[in-house]
């Protein structure tokens, strides 16, 4: 039975949940050894396939504003997809999911109020990764794109944050419940065997 946290207040974090939530230096730190290394190699095999010419060839050509127009709509399409994939899988009550805007770190983020299991939460975390980094890589590599390779670089290791959160997860069975912390990347895991009471009062 999943506890109602829908008006879940930030203040109480309920002793049941262990925190698996990080800062953004960490997340920033976990972009470097955890998706770094395989946008570097992806990139090493793009320029032997390709030539390293090919890599900026399309950015070169362009104007300025394209370039920085395709960052910004892709930095916004990345939290739209954790979202997405929520609403999909999780299917989270009316309300509970939302985008909303950082402004210290000037960066927009997605939230939901609402748990959900560690299935559903693992699975919107890996989207943003999977089709705006993994994919565009592949076909970069597979076209000889330095379009789609420089954008799927550049939105795998933005994702950086994201496989910190399923590293963190792993081995936590996909049932479980989770809730996606309020004010810090990651989320709060409900311990096994722990009560199932609402906190919403």
């Amino acid at each position: 039975m999943a506890e109602r946290l829908t008006n879940y207040d930030p203040s109480r974090i309920p002793e049941t949940f262990e925190d698996r939530s990080f800062s953004t230096l960490r997340a920033n730190v976990a972009a470097l050894t955890l998706v770094a290394p395989v946008a570097a190699t992806a990139t090493a095999a793009f320029g032997l396939i390709h030539g390293w010419p090919a890599l900026i060839a399309d950015i070169a050509a362009a104007p300025i504003y394209v370039p920085i127009a395709i960052l910004l709509a892709g930095i916004v399409a990345h939290e739209l997809l954790h979202l997405a994939a929520w609403q999909i899988v999780a299917k989270p009550p009316s309300g509970s999911v939302r985008l909303g805007f950082h402004w210290k770190s000037i960066t927009p983020y997605a939230h939901c109020s609402a748990p959900m299991t560690a299935r559903a939460y693992t699975v919107g975390a890996a989207m943003p990764g999977i089709l705006l980094g993994v994919i565009p890589m592949i076909v970069g590599l597979v076209t000889g794109s330095g379009g789609w390779m420089c954008f799927g670089v550049l939105f795998t290791i933005a994702a950086g944050g994201d496989a910190l959160i399923l590293w963190l997860l792993r081995g936590v069975a996909g049932d479980r419940l989770v809730l996606d912390h309020p004010t810090r990347p990651g989320c709060l895991l409900l311990h096994e065997g722990s009560a199932a009471d609402s906190v919403d009062e």
